[in-house]
């Protein structure tokens, strides 16, 4: 799920009460687990659609390109790959006749030329279907949809709902390196420079409880888990961004080199199974996800 200013924003599995250390020692074991499997892959040809698909059923796994952002995909507690991008793979992929997905880790921004680049199949990040992006892979159809949401100190004692509400009161305003609400703030008056970029989640919820900032902006997903179970903060409703005067809905899906387009229409077809079932829901709800982030939004939609 990825905003189009880079990282998208992710936070933690409900039921695994993470710290800020047990998040990055999670993310170390992601990193050694992806350095020992990152060779490339076989180049494919994209005549007929490409044939990764059929060497996938033969090798009886699929590598996925993974940025190790929670809930997205990462490492648990005890060791295994997980997240909303995994999960869902691991049922879309078996209904395709590969039993095994396999993370490759790397940064957020290496994911697209690490596809393009055959060090693994597909991106499993949650990646946002943008039209800039769109020119360089091709898109299956979203899983999700996101609106954002804020981070405020508990009672939300300034009243902040929207972007318009924490200009017009002058709340200083947070969010992440990379994060999309970065794009969306500015759309809504504020300079950049007087935003409070942080690394993470986690530093953004201990800047509001802190004090130092008055609203952590991040996804409502994001928002939502990380403010549960705070003392000192809650997350606000969720609501849709402004951008060029017009309401902003991201989506996030999995991205395939552009010759794949086989590999990414029977991948569409099991996706869109999942949702008729509801299973797709079943798969996402324990990572945060409500049905309000469930969608029926197209990439040709998302790609403009």
């Amino acid at each position: 799920m990825a905003p189009p200013l880079g990282k998208d924003v992710h936070t933690l599995r409900p039921d695994h009460g993470h710290t800020r250390r047990s998040v990055l020692a999670g993310l170390a074991a992601f990193g050694a687990l992806g350095a020992a499997s990152c060779t490339r892959v076989a180049s494919a040809s994209g005549k007929n659609g490409g044939d990764l698909l059929d060497r996938l059923r033969a090798q009886g796994v699929v590598r996925l390109g993974i940025a190790g952002e929670i809930p997205f995909g990462y490492i648990d507690r005890n060791g295994e790959l997980t997240g909303e991008a995994p999960e869902l793979a691991k049922a879309v992929f078996k209904r395709l006749g590969v039993d095994r997905v396999q993370p490759v880790p790397t940064e957020f921004g290496s994911l697209i030329p690490g596809l393009k680049s055959q060090q693994f199949d597909v991106v499993a990040a949650g990646m946002y279907v943008t039209p800039d992006r769109c020119e360089q892979v091709i898109f299956a159809d979203p899983d999700y949809r996101m609106p954002d949401a804020f981070v405020v100190r508990k009672g939300n004692p300034l009243g902040l709902r929207t972007y318009a509400d924490a200009l017009r009161r002058h709340a200083k305003a947070a969010t992440g390196t990379g994060y999309a609400q970065i794009q969306h703030a500015v759309e809504a008056g504020y300079r950049e420079s007087d935003l409070v970029i942080v690394p993470d989640q986690v530093a953004g919820l201990n800047a509001v409880e802190s004090g130092r900032v008055d609203l952590f902006a991040a996804t409502a997903v994001t928002a939502r888990l990380v403010a549960r179970g705070s003392a000192k903060a809650e997350s606000t409703e969720p609501f849709v961004a402004l951008v060029d005067g017009r309401p902003k809905v991201d989506g996030g899906a999995f991205a395939f080199r552009p010759e794949e387009t086989r590999l990414r229409d029977a991948f569409n077809a099991e996706l869109r199974k999942l949702r008729r079932s509801g299973e797709l829901y079943r798969i996402v709800r324990p990572f945060g996800f409500t049905k309000a982030e469930m969608t029926t939004l197209t990439a040709k939609e998302l790609c403009g």
